[in-house]
């Protein structure tokens, strides 16, 4: 390594220690193994002796060139620098770089370390830990020089530490530079054990106080119960008072508890997953004994209480009695058989279940040589010339032990633990499959790549006797990068060997291992640096929005507490202060002395005194409420999936009312949105269309031109379903085919089964076979038995696409049943071939295509064979590489083709292109010989088989083109309507590519063919003219957006105007972003806030191909920067980023695991519930809650300042009004239920007009609930009504004190209090059962009896003598005329005012709710049935109008207006405005939707020349064989008037049209494009596609 002079601590650490020299040669490259000599080409270094480096029987010998970046020592390409600094130095993972010394007089490189100082007994006296330390801060690094600062974070904003470099040592011990002076490494690496939890057993307690004492009104609470403690305050019983805050803060640590004990459960069953981890080889990178006493504590924690629970469950569950039970039989069973001398003993059925047993693999000399010429490498990183190690083997354990350094085996389905370097798998090539749908959300599996210098490990023997070291960048969140390199010592002629490690060789964790036996690795990252975890952030703890704003409400509640006992402290003070007063000869002088100190104690009396401003009650009746709202959305049966067996299951109880004010929804695709089912739906063969669907992009399109949606999809599937009975009887009784299982069929079209059975003649029945035939060879899918049935043969494929077509052609009769050595077998109505497949060229994501070349065998033995290349990828790469030779394809059969996919895509399908080539043997010979080189190089592999093969697939020979359709969740697209017309808007982040994105976003109606699609990207022929750079061409296309289409400058006054815009946009516009784009918006702040404003402008927002990061940076962009409520849903764990960061986070129990479950608030079953959940509970939940807490301040307002009015007349000595029990049970039995169950049971309207009117959620989105002008109004209510309650009690007693009938007194100041708690209580009780919109008997009594416990205690308690000043007090009071007079004109007078006011505002200005509360009391859903869910695809048909009609709600500038037949016409304030859609209805002249057909005469094609084989030969190729395609002489063609000459592509749609080829229902225009956009289909643009591709060649 290069030595830094600057650094004096800088050791002379060889990786290569040896007793012998190591010889660097400069010069002509040439390898020597002699000993080195110090000349003017060669520099020396004498090397000490360290007997635990690895040994070397020969010196290494190092080419030198004069470019160190060059400098490449052995075979495999060089080293990929990490970094740049000055001029040509290397970055950290650069070969050993020498300097050419040409001076004999080389100093010798020194251990500083030894002049360290030390003590008498020769230990250092600074330790090295410190001394490393204080170089790292005080000396020059020349690693951060190229380390560059945008790159410090990523595009999340969380810091990117690729810069912390490791070094991994395998079967090797670690250089001195890594050892700390006691000998173990400095290295601290993450342990593999995650916690998503916020708390654990040990740190709950403390750690959720101090959470809930982070509440500065607990804080307050605290401060008033030591307040009370003392008597000079004068509470009565201090110990009585603390009891409110600790059953509220007991209560919230129970409630916390159990929702985090659930995130327990799943981290303890991911930890606790088992994995196989190699044993007998030492790993050095970790200290084995290095755990803390604080870990050590912990786990004997741990141990105790998993006993403690074991032995309960032993002892008190009836399952666990039973395990006990049968362990001890066990046991006596084995004691007896050894008494009895029996070792032979018959074993348990269950003995072997989870056991391992070790395979005999040992001594098999076979296994220990390359039996394989594909497994041999010029690398040899196995010693095989040490005896194999007996006590290595791999053995089970759990997750949470796997350490960095591991190496681990992964079997077939299994999950990866840990990040791990791919070292060899069961596949010969060191290729194995691995399915991501927890990283990415794709669904098709991924290939990665085994390193080739580790691909002849087999073994744990073989990975025994290697040894390698592997240098790594530190861990980052990046899915798609990874650079480090494997070093190793060849064991054959020991020189230094590297091979660069990329992602490609990476095996991630969450990911899961397909198609594979196994797959052997190295752990470089383990736990929290993990990409997923990193990714994933610490789970958050969320507060909602109401909770957050009620602190403002609390501190004006403070300001008033203050203001209030400020002015009783003063008039106390001053009043002391005045002289004679009664108290000079009543009282013994004042407990503070002086005025001013009375005066600073009444201060804080009064604090006590009224401090139910702030009411401690409030809080826990809030937590009550919560929990409630939580268990009735736990216990909906219609939130319920019977399928998984799961109910909407809340695991954050506190922000259900958050649910009520979304305005942002961001969501994944695959998974959220779709089943990760793929179905093929149609096919276009010789220009005829196939099969029949009906999709939810066709429903959507046809609902927008006014159809009858439900009658047509009825309809069509009631056809679809006869046609499919039609098609099974048909296919059975065509071929006895082996894999043909009915119930797997999803491609319906019964006039295909008449093609194949040639009612339409021979030509086209050809067709189909060869279609068919062409899906069946041309994949790269894998079979194998299933589990439950052995003869029926499972497909695994990588695209789910793929796994679709060969489907299809199986239940068709061309059944893939499995492969050979050299090829396919495919079984052909009942008979099986084997086809040769000469290559495979595989697809990629810049290819868009696979193709495959069968071999033609010969007709007679003197011919040569011939070679078929059959080609399916995307319609726009295939059309553009068809043939333009005369004859070769027919243009009018391109242009009808070309349609059909315009119509598919129209619908929603995914659609594919097949073609084919013939290829002479000579041509195909000289073309494999150019791809056999291009696999054979070592440096840009890829790139030279993308050229050959890009050679051979031109001029191709269209064979037609099919239709797939990625299955949407049930109700998602009406779930999406809804929800817009809620007036929430709805984005899409996926890792999706674009094009699956935009077919989704067509099918579930996000998109559609009247939007202008926005299209923001950094690359293509089309933004040439937008700039050069990529972040000048994203800046530059955002800001034209903004100017042409919206009149924006992007500006920051723009950005504070739509901060306070909640309409829904105007113009018909939809954004799409890809990922790269996406990242550079995200790193500017004048970018991200154009990008904002754009996307703010359009209606939908497609976010393609982005990470889990930069999902979690959009939520955050839009959450903090529009300062709106957001919601994030998805089912993956590339999802859990975006979960967390947004207000809300809902999980969806799905395929792609449990980490989305785990990590977020609520969890569901399917997308469609998601409407349920917000538009039903959280509206009904933010309603109630936003009436409750203003009306719990007004509450306490009265009781308050009723006590403040009374102060007026004692001096504000402090002295109560009521009588001590009145104060306690006020908040808690005379008020508190009424209000609570107003937050837990209130409803405006039923959940069915929830639903159906969906305009209602919008006062969530514009918090018309709840604000701060509603809380003052409440307390100033509140105000009035307490100056009511006192002072007509007051005015009474005013005149003589006398106001009983036998003149007997009742004017203490408590019997005063009972007039004044009468009045103050049955006020407010009514007031809000005034305000509550449902009055059911359940909550009318419970009011009522909270109104007659103040009367039944006040006659309880003040018949004993314990009530003392209060004694016989009611039977006084209540036998009182005054007493009931100015209780009922007290009330009255409280309540009229408010009651008038809301009287007149609901008849002159009603709020949407209001109306159709009407509405309902009329009758106008009472057609509706109870429950109905609209989004429920069983849902029944509403049949019956209500009196208005369907649509009695009348939707128009103004708002909600009732129909004008009502009687009035009533305009709500407050309504969503929506945008009217036009309505056109295409439909036959009968007015029923038009089928197709397909043409009765068709071309006649040539018959295949061959007998064997012969479906390999398309019907159109020529006997010449020469690889072009024209019409045989003679044949018939087809009787059309249109000329022989292409003909318009217009022409030929309108032929079509008329004769039924085309589906006539709908318009097939397609969304507008701002720029080139793949996944937008139109026929123009694949015809044009294939003039510009051969133009440019």
């Amino acid at each position: 390594m290069p030595i830094d002079k600057t650094n004096p601590f800088q050791e002379d650490v060889n990786p290569f220690d040896s007793e012998d020299e190591f010889n660097f040669e400069l010069g002509d490259g040439n390898r020597s193994s002699q000993h080195a000599k110090s000349n003017d080409n060669k520099v020396t270094f004498d090397e000490p002796r360290d007997t635990r480096k690895p040994h070397l029987d020969e010196s290494l010998s190092f080419e030198n060139t004069a470019d160190a970046d060059s400098f490449d020592g052995h075979s495999y390409q060089q080293t990929p620098d990490i970094g740049r600094f000055n001029h040509n130095e290397s970055g950290t993972f650069d070969d050993i770089e020498l300097e050419n010394d040409n001076n004999a007089e080389t100093p010798a490189m020194k251990r500083l370390r030894l002049g360290t100082q030390r003590n008498k007994k020769g230990k250092p006296l600074i330790g090295r830990t410190k001394t490393l330390k204080w170089a790292k801060e005080n000396l020059y690094n020349p690693f951060e020089d190229f380390i560059k600062e945008e790159d410090a974070f990523d595009d999340a904003g969380m810091k990117n530490r690729a810069d912390e470099l490791r070094t991994v040592y395998y079967n090797m011990d670690l250089p001195d530079d890594m050892l700390d002076e006691e000998g173990k490494p400095l290295a601290d690496y993450a342990r593999n054990k995650i916690r998503t939890t916020k708390y654990t057993p040990l740190t709950f307690l403390p750690k959720n106080i101090l959470f809930q004492f982070q509440n500065f009104a607990n804080v307050y609470f605290l401060m008033l119960i030591i307040l009370g403690a003392f008597q000079i305050f004068g509470v009565t019983n201090p110990g009585l008072s603390a009891v409110p805050l600790i059953v509220i803060v007991i209560i919230t640590a129970i409630k916390d508890g159990v929702e985090d004990s659930r995130r327990t459960v799943l981290d303890l069953e991911v930890n606790n997953t088992r994995t196989h981890i190699l044993e007998g080889v030492p790993n050095g990178n970790i200290s084995a004994d290095n755990v803390s006493m604080w870990r050590k504590f912990k786990k004997a924690n741990t141990r105790l209480l998993v006993k403690f629970i074991d032995y309960c469950k032993s002892r008190f569950s009836e399952e666990g009695r039973r395990k006990r039970a049968m362990r001890q039989r066990n046991h006596l069973r084995v004691q007896h058989a050894r008494a009895q001398g029996d070792t032979d003993m018959p074993r348990n059925s269950l003995d072997s279940v989870g056991s391992y047993r070790f395979s005999a693999e040992y001594g098999r000399p076979s296994l220990d040589e390359n039996g394989a010429d594909g497994m041999a490498n010029e690398g040899h990183i196995i010693d095989r010339t040490l005896p194999p190690r007996t006590d290595c083997k791999f053995s089970k354990d759990f997750w949470k032990n796997v350490k960095v350094g591991d190496i681990v085996r992964i079997h077939n389905n299994d999950e990866i633990p840990a990040d791990v370097i791919l070292l060899a798998s069961s596949d010969n090539d060191g290729a194995c499959y691995l399915e991501t749908k927890n990283l990415d959300g794709e669904t098709n599996l991924k290939v990665r790549q085994s390193l080739s210098t580790t691909l002849d490990i087999r073994n744990s023997r073989d990975v025994a006797r290697s040894r390698f070291w592997v240098e790594s960048e530190g861990p980052h969140a990046n899915l798609y990068s990874y650079e480090g390199n494997l070093k190793y010592i060849d064991t054959k002629d020991g020189d230094l060997k590297n091979e660069p490690i990329t992602i490609n060789n990476m095996l991630l964790r969450g990911c899961t291992l397909r198609n594979t036996k196994w797959a052997m690795g190295i752990v470089m990252f383990t736990g929290d640096e993990t990409k997923i975890m990193l990714n994933a952030g610490v789970t958050p703890t969320k507060k909602s929005r109401i909770s957050r704003e009620l602190n403002f409400s609390v501190l004006i509640n403070f300001l008033i507490l203050f203001i209030l006992c400020f002015i009783s402290a003063i008039i106390n003070g001053v009043s002391y202060s005045k002289h004679p007063a009664s108290r000079d000869y009543f009282e013994f002088g004042i407990i503070g002395g002086t005025a001013s100190t009375a005066g600073f104690v009444t201060f804080w009396v009064a604090v006590i005194l009224y401090q139910s401003l702030v009411p401690i009650s409030l809080y826990i009746s809030v937590e009550i409420i919560k929990t409630a709202q939580a268990a009735f959305i736990y216990g909906d049966v219609l939130l319920y999936n019977a399928r998984l067996d799961y109910p909407c299951t809340p695991k954050s109880w506190n922000i259900s009312d958050d649910l009520g004010q979304i305005e942002y929804i961001f969501s994944d695709k695959t998974g959220t949105l779709t089943q990760n089912i793929m179905e093929f739906k149609k096919c276009t063969i010789n220009g005829v269309s196939y099969g029949r669907a009906y999709t939810e992009a066709l429903a959507g399109l046809r609902k927008r031109q006014g159809v009858d949606v439900e009658s047509e999809s009825r309809h069509e599937k009631e056809g679809i379903a006869r046609d499919r009975e039609i098609m099974i009887k048909d296919l059975m009784h065509l071929s006895d085919n082996s894999q043909f299982y009915p119930e797997d069929i999803t491609f319906v079209s019964k006039e295909f089964t008449d093609d194949l059975k040639a009612k339409n003649g021979e030509v086209q029945q050809k067709c189909c076979q060869h279609f068919m035939l062409a899906l069946a060879l041309c994949h790269s899918v894998l079979v194998e038995k299933n589990k439950v049935d052995p003869n029926r043969l499972d497909i695994k494929a990588q695209s789910p696409d793929e796994a679709a077509l060969v489907t299809t052609a199986r239940d068709m009769g061309f059944s893939f049943v499995g492969s050979t050595k050299q090829g396919m077998i495919i079984e052909i109505q009942g008979v099986q071939k084997e086809f040769q497949i000469l290559n495979i060229l595989e697809f990629n994501s810049s290819r868009k295509r696979m193709s495959c070349i069968v071999k033609i065998p010969a007709a007679n033995p003197e011919e040569e064979p011939k070679a078929l290349l059959i080609c399916k990828g995307a319609d726009s790469v295939i059309f553009s590489r068809l043939s333009t030779k005369a004859g070769a394809n027919d243009e009018q059969l391109l242009e009808k083709t070309a349609l059909h996919l315009e119509q598919y895509a129209t619908e929603g399908l995914r659609t594919l292109c097949i073609a084919q080539k013939e290829i002479s043997w000579p041509a195909y010979q000289k073309w494999n010989a150019k791809y056999n080189a291009a696999a054979a190089v070592l440096t840009n592999r890829e790139e030279q088989l993308d050229a050959v093969a890009d050679a051979i697939e031109r001029d191709l020979i269209l064979l037609g083109g099919t239709a797939i359709e990625d299955r949407l969740q049930d109700g998602v697209p009406d779930s999406i309507a809804i929800l817009v017309q809620a007036g929430i808007k709805l984005w899409v982040l996926t890792g999706d590519k674009v094009e699956t994105a935009i077919n989704i976003g067509f099918s579930c109606n996000l998109l559609n063919n009247e939007m202008e699609l926005l299209v923001i990207k950094t690359s293509g022929e089309d933004v040439k003219e937008y700039g050069t750079e990529p972040s000048q061409i994203v800046d530059n296309l955002v800001s034209t957006y903004l100017r042409e289409k919206f009149g924006l400058g992007g500006t920051e006054m723009e950005l504070a105007n739509a901060k306070a815009d909640h309409e829904h946009p105007k113009g018909n516009f939809a954004v799409i972003v890809d990922g790269e784009a996406l990242k550079l918006l995200l790193n500017d702040e004048d970018m991200r806030r154009k990008f904002l404003l754009l996307c703010k402008n359009c209606r939908a927002v497609l976010c393609c191909r982005v990470s889990p990061s930069q999902k979690a940076a959009v939520v955050k962009l839009v959450k903090n920067t529009l300062d709106v409520m957001t919601l994030a849903i998805g089912d993956g764990s590339n999802d859990v980023a975006m979960i967390q960061s947004a207000d809300v986070g809902i999980g969806i129990a799905g395929e792609e695991g449990r980490q989305a479950v785990m990590c977020s608030d609520y969890a569901i079953g399917q997308f469609r519930y998601l409407t349920r959940l917000l538009l039903v509970h959280g509206r009904w939940s933010y309603k109630r809650l936003a009436e409750m807490i203003p009306s719990f301040f007004y509450k306490n307002v009265i009781f308050t300042l009723t006590l403040f009015w009374y102060g007026i007349y004692n001096n504000f000595d402090g002295s109560y009004l009521f009588e001590y029990t009145f104060i306690m049970f006020y908040n808690l039995a005379f008020t508190s239920l009424p209000v609570i169950f107003l937050g837990i049971l209130d409803q405006d309207v039923s959940d069915t007009v929830s639903l159906v009117v969906p305009q209602l959620y919008r006062v969530g989105i514009l918090r018309l609930e709840w604000k701060q002008t509603k809380f003052l109004w409440y307390m100033l209510d509140g105000l009035y009504q307490s100056c009511i309650s006192f002072f007509f009690p007051y005015c009474v007693y005013r005149k003589t004190m006398i106001v009983t009938k036998n003149g007997l007194g009742i004017d203490h100041r408590y019997d005063v209090g009972v007039m004044v708690a009468s009045i103050a209580v049955i006020s407010c009780n009514l007031h809000i059962l005034l305000h509550q919109y449902r009055w059911d008997w359940f909550s009318v009594t419970w009011i009522a009896l909270s109104c007659l416990v103040l009367f039944f205690w006040t006659g309880i308690w003040s018949s004993v003598l314990h009530s003392k000043d209060l004694y016989k007090a009611a039977s006084r009071i209540y036998d009182t005329p005054a007493f009931w007079a100015v209780f009922f004109v007290g009330v009255c007078y409280c309540l009229l005012p408010r009651f008038t006011l809301d009287c007149c505002r609901k008849f002159f200005y009603p709020t949407d709710v209001e109306i159709v509360r009407e509405m309902w009391a009329r009758g106008d859903f009472d057609h509706y049935p109870t429950g109905y869910d609209p989004t429920d695809p069983d849902r029944p048909k509403i049949v019956k109008p209500g009196k208005l009609g369907e649509h009695p709600v009348s939707i128009n500038s103004r708002g909600i207006e009732l129909r004008d037949n009502y009687g009035f016409g009533s305009v709500s304030q407050e309504s969503v405005l929506t945008e009217e859609i036009p309505m056109n209805i295409l439909n036959d002249a009968a007015g029923s939707p038009t089928a197709l057909r397909v043409e009765e005469n068709r071309q006649t094609w040539g018959d295949s020349p061959k007998e064997t084989q012969d479906l390999l030969f398309s019907p159109r190729l020529k006997d010449e064989g020469k690889g072009t395609f024209e019409p045989q002489t003679g044949s018939t063609l087809r009787q059309s008037t249109v000329p022989q000459n292409r003909t318009s592509l217009d022409h030929t749609r309108e032929q079509m049209l008329s004769s039924n080829q085309l589906d006539n229902r709908y318009s097939v225009e397609r969304a507008r494009m701002s720029l080139e956009l793949p996944g937008i289909k139109n026929a123009e643009g694949l015809l044009d596609a294939r003039k510009s591709f051969h133009r440019d060649r």
